[in-house]
């Protein structure tokens, strides 16, 4: 019965301590993301900050197939 009870006190505590790691977490992720100013830097080409589209018909019609050899 002793062995079970400690099991149960230690899972308890260990999910309050993961409980209070999350949360943490959290709070220093707000408080960067309010406080965050951008350098400006890009790592990315620019044809990633544009909106992705699917192809009209017409532009379709104008491609050219490759040829298999």
């Amino acid at each position: 019965m002793d062995q079970a009870a400690v099991f149960l006190a230690g899972s308890v505590l260990t999910m309050l301590g993961l409980i209070v790691l999350v949360a943490g977490a959290v709070v220093i992720n707000n408080i960067i993301h309010k406080y965050w100013k951008s350098f400006g830097w890009k790592f990315f080409p620019v044809y990633w900050d544009q909106p992705q589209r699917f192809a009209e018909p017409h532009e379709v019609d104008k491609t050219v197939d490759p040829k298999l050899k």
